[in-house]
């Protein structure tokens, strides 16, 4: 069975970079991006965080492509914005697999100018600030949290695949 990356943190922080990065130094990887997964739904999509969202066939769908992966021998790297609730619930999911967790921060001004990189139709603006904000608040365990507005993209990658204290934990979190 391979291992499991989940990278989280709010939109701009960096999270597809550094899985695609993770995922490209893996031997036998596959790269899930949550966002591409919601945006399959087309006829009555709705903004994840708005009523009516499809949050719950998301979760199913991610679930079980993300087992039947590591049940074929890949590690698999998976983001997506993931409050700590909906992190606890996949831990247990997931109890008999080797899985790191990271939630990627970095400051107001760092988010603000990464997300002004972004193509136009793809810029959260002012809504990577709410969502930095609730995960500064969400208090996740300080050995879950990378910062990176200091790092480069290649020691941010490095700190992930190197540092132990990233795994799981069944009574941590």
């Amino acid at each position: 069975m391979g291992r499991l990356y989940i990278l989280t943190g709010p939109a701009g922080v960096g999270k597809s970079t550094i899985s695609k990065g993770i995922a490209e130094r893996l031997e036998k990887s596959v790269l899930l991006e949550g966002d591409d997964f919601y945006h399959q739904v087309v006829g009555g999509y709705k903004e994840a965080w708005k009523p009516g969202n499809h949050l719950d066939i998301f979760w199913k769908v991610c679930i079980d492509t993300i087992n039947n992966y590591l049940n074929a021998g890949y590690d698999v790297v998976f983001n997506y914005i993931i409050s700590k609730d909906k992190f606890i619930k996949l831990k247990n999911i997931f109890e008999n697999v080797e899985l790191k967790f990271v939630v990627l921060l970095v400051d107001e001004t760092t988010i603000l100018k990464r997300d002004r990189k972004r193509p136009e139709e793809y810029q959260m603006k002012e809504r990577c600030l709410v969502l930095l904000n609730e995960f500064l608040n969400n208090n996740y365990d300080d050995n879950y949290i990378l910062y990176t507005d200091k790092l480069s993209i290649n020691q941010t990658i490095d700190e992930i695949i190197s540092n132990e204290k990233y795994y799981t934990k069944q009574d941590n979190l």
